[in-house]
């Protein structure tokens, strides 16, 4: 069976699957920090947490380009696929008519990152949160919720969680909502894909159970078959 890999580095580059139009003006750059758009200024500055709390508290939501859209988008992949831009912090949500939703998403911080093709194997509003043993082992705030936190407003998974499966095989990654909604746009996470709550609860309620997610890192090796 092909394995999903870790990001093995910043500055290397992903085969892309797609040619994504219309992106916006205060779109993300590639590299190893996000970037925004500072139209004050008209020059591109980096995000990063200290800014992004900042920016959040100033205006009560996220910079223009991490807000949900509907955007121009080509791909062969069929509508209710998700595909996602680790490096550019963006998931799409395919839509018929060669048209997008896009999400800004916080990923996996440095050597958390990763590629491949799963599918949603299941879904939960107000999900339990389960640390893995590894996480448990490294990190002591989370071995108190070793046997799990329950859902809630102050929950890591947020309101609603889609688990990524490999055949039949839980892979431990989630797209999941966030009380911390000024990190989206941010290398975060061990791994999984972050989105605020509201933008969360907006893709579950058009995914089904079995939808295709193509995750896409730069720098990370793929998946067999991308």
């Amino acid at each position: 069976m092909a394995e999903i890999w870790r990001l093995r580095g910043r500055r290397g580059w992903a085969a892309a699957l797609f040619i994504a139009v219309g992106l916006g003006a205060a779109l993300a750059q590639a590299g190893p920090t996000t970037q925004i758009f500072d139209p004050k200024t008209h020059k591109w500055i980096n995000y990063d947490r200290k800014k992004a709390r900042q920016y959040y508290a100033a205006h009560g939501q996220v910079p223009d380009a991490f807000r949900r859209q509907i955007v121009p988008f080509r791909t062969a992949e069929k509508p209710g696929t998700i595909i996602i831009d680790g490096n550019q912090h963006f998931l799409y949500l395919v839509l018929p008519g060669l048209k997008a939703v896009r999400y800004g998403i916080g990923v996996g911080r440095e050597g958390f990152g990763w590629a491949g093709i799963v599918r949603v194997g299941r879904t939960a509003e107000w999900p339990t949160w389960t640390p893995p043993a590894e996480m448990v082992a490294r990190d002591p705030n989370a071995a108190k919720y070793a046997n799990g936190m329950p859902g809630g407003p102050d929950n890591p998974l947020g309101a609603r969680a889609l688990y990524l499966y490999q055949g039949d095989q839980d892979t431990i990654y989630r797209i999941h909502g966030t009380p911390e909604p000024w990190t989206i746009g941010l290398d975060v996470s061990s791994g999984c894909i972050r989105m605020n709550n509201d933008d969360i609860v907006d893709l579950h309620s058009q995914v089904q159970v079995g939808a295709k997610v193509v995750v896409l890192m730069q720098g990370a090796a793929l998946y067999k078959g991308v």
